[in-house]
């Protein structure tokens, strides 16, 4: 249980989907009881069969920036940026021409302190430390610059989607985002919330479904593979969260009365578990999330979770796997390789009940 090749399994490749379906909530469902293993086929659409009045859906609404750029050095070689903090990023008080962020920093050679970096828009940047493989970028601009990374800067899409020159395709600003997004600042998406549109959510709430939004920025550490052979001693990267009292409230009630809440993601999953406070009830407040869920877990506040696809050997699998069984997720992975099922970001969607 605790082994890393005891989360493995063999994926053909062409089953990683490279591009969303037509319309997000025309994506299959796998919905698998995680009480007996059986494992049924459905259509995102047909949500509200395996949902209840008065379940609790909670949603990450962090929102995706373009935080990929690309430009030159002064010597003029190629140089790729990714912004990991702009939900923290430092704004220079004495220059409002000047943010400081930290990025991951990708050229042909090592770019060290000092160097200078040009971008599209007028935009240069300063490297002004480098710890391990973050360096910190001193950005400065005219105007606004979040007005000028969304002209100028791409989505960051997951490595195993491929784009013909590694730029975009002429919708992933769009579809590499969950309808509610509405907190800027994650590089990665909460890809379970991609099969939702604005008319799904509405009939939910008609049918007596309550929709909660929290927030977890999504960091790059999501991609990070776990390098260990016994998973207990792999150490979890942070995030950042917020967690509105409203939410606490709404959440709190519905445990104390007995209704379900229903995890959209891995990244809803691990901040509700985060902000439970140990007696039945959660903890309002933002901060970093740390927590690595992996089988022998015991869960305080989710009681089904909606997710796609993970990767093999990765954390979101594992946690899966604490949640459902390792030998029930295996087996309904292996149902949904058979069926066709698309995997990954843009791949079909779980429910686990």
């Amino acid at each position: 249980m605790y082994e890393l090749n005891d989360y493995d399994y063999e994926l053909p490749d062409d089953r990683i989907a490279q591009m969303p379906v037509d319309q997000r909530d025309r994506s299959r469902l796998l919905v698998l009881d995680r009480q007996s293993g059986a494992v049924a086929h459905h259509r995102f659409f047909e949500l509200s069969r395996f949902l209840r009045p008065g379940d609790v859906l909670v949603v990450n609404n962090t929102e995706v920036i373009p935080g990929r750029l690309t430009g030159r050095k002064e010597s003029g070689g190629k140089v790729e940026l990714l912004i990991l903090n702009y939900a923290d990023r430092n704004q220079d008080s004495t220059n409002p021409g000047r943010m400081i962020c930290d990025c991951l920093l990708k050229a042909s050679k090592p770019t060290g302190q000092g160097r200078r970096l040009f971008f599209n828009g007028g935009l240069t940047a300063e490297v002004i430390a480098v710890k391990e493989n973050i360096h910190r970028i001193s950005f400065a601009y005219e105007g606004d610059f979040e007005q000028l990374l969304y002209r100028i800067g791409q989505t960051p899409l997951p490595p195993y989607i491929r784009r013909n020159g590694g730029r975009n395709g002429a919708n992933d600003r769009e579809t590499y985002q969950t309808v509610y997004a509405s907190r800027k600042g994650a590089i990665a998406a909460p890809t379970a919330g991609f099969h939702f549109t604005a008319s799904l959510l509405d009939a939910l709430k008609r049918f007596g479904v309550e929709v909660v939004e929290i927030t977890l920025h999504v960091g790059y550490g999501t991609f990070l593979p776990v390098r260990v052979a016994d998973i207990r001693a792999h150490s979890m990267h942070s995030e950042m969260f917020s967690v509105s009292r409203k939410a606490v409230n709404t959440v709190s009630s519905a445990k104390r009365t007995g209704r379900r809440i229903v995890a959209v993601g891995t990244t809803c999953v691990r901040t509700l578990e985060y902000s439970a406070d140990g007696n039945g009830g959660m903890t309002a407040g933002s901060g970093n999330c740390n927590l690595f869920i992996y089988p022998g877990y015991r869960f305080k506040v989710v009681d089904a979770m909606i997710t796609n696809f993970h990767l093999p050997k990765s954390t979101l699998l594992m946690l899966v796997s604490a949640f459902a069984g390792r030998k029930n997720i295996l087996n309904a992975y292996q149902s949904a390789i058979e069926n066709g099922y698309r995997f990954y970001s843009y791949g079909d969607a779980m429910m686990i009940r």
